[in-house]
């Protein structure tokens, strides 16, 4: 079966990480999924940032813990990614919208209004100062939206098995997904998840360790697999079996997967 394809932070390698420009061409490439991180501010706004301080993509040391939104959404969270483009002349006039601080929420409507259904993939950074309080906030909106319910659109990963036990308690509808960057953390995993946790290994894992993957499959178990960006590591999640790729280049692997011929499906 063809993988769906999650834009990871949006179409990221082209344009910066995590903003609506970002999705919105994630999206227009015929992206399947959308991949997003998720961090609680001051005034407890869910917004799409990675790090917990904003020095690499708003140029400034605060942390996003201690900022309310309405300081967020004074920063430039694009200008990183392209700092010389004021000085093209040629360059086309951008949206400051499409470059701004996202919200969850603001995600989630762009997604709930597309014509297609297209399913949001959404990681709860940890350790984080308010704990708990990140699921407790993301699952209240999933529930906004209808979207804590079988075959709801969207799933919450987390390399944390708390935050995800969390979740299962709050929304035991809403799919799960255990992020794991260590084949130590592997065994210890395998004795405590249930069976309807997706597994969710970084690129690397596959790699270096394919046979400790394939033993995460067993079972049906479900796996979708981070952070797929060349042609190589897509032939080895189609070999794998990999039911959902994660990716900085979505319109690239949707054009190798059409070469390859197949119909796109729902990861799951």
């Amino acid at each position: 079966m063809r993988p769906q394809v999650v834009a990871h932070r949006g179409a990221s390698h082209e344009i910066a990480e995590h903003t609506l420009g970002a999705y919105l061409e994630a999206l227009d490439a015929g992206a399947g999924g959308l991949e997003c991180d998720v961090r609680l501010t001051a005034d407890g706004h869910l917004v799409c940032v990675h790090d917990r301080d904003l020095r690499r993509t708003a140029s400034t040391r605060g942390l996003v813990s201690t900022m309310d939104l309405a300081e967020l959404n004074e920063l430039d969270f694009s200008a990183w990614k392209n700092p010389w483009s004021d000085l093209d002349d040629e360059a086309p006039d951008q949206d400051e919208e499409l470059g701004k601080v996202l919200t969850l929420r603001k995600l989630l409507e762009t997604v709930a209004d597309y014509d297609r259904r297209v399913e949001v993939a959404i990681e709860t950074k940890h350790p984080t100062r308010f704990g708990g309080l990140v699921e407790k906030r993301l699952v209240e909106m999933l529930r906004d939206f209808g979207w804590d319910v079988p075959g709801s659109p969207a799933r919450v990963m987390s390399f944390s098995f708390t935050a995800l036990q969390r979740v299962e308690r709050l929304a035991p509808d809403v799919q799960r997904v255990q992020l794991i960057d260590k084949v130590a953390a592997w065994p210890m995993l395998r004795r405590v998840l249930s069976s309807d946790t997706i597994m969710g290994p970084g690129i690397n894992l596959l790699r270096e360790h394919p046979k400790a993957v394939q033993d995460m499959g067993r079972r049906d178990r479900t796996i979708h697999v981070w952070t797929v960006n060349t042609e190589a590591d897509l032939d080895l999640c189609l070999r794998m079996g990999v039911r959902a790729v994660i990716t900085d280049r979505p319109a690239y692997l949707l054009d190798l997967l059409d070469a390859r011929g197949g119909s796109s499906g729902v990861a799951g």
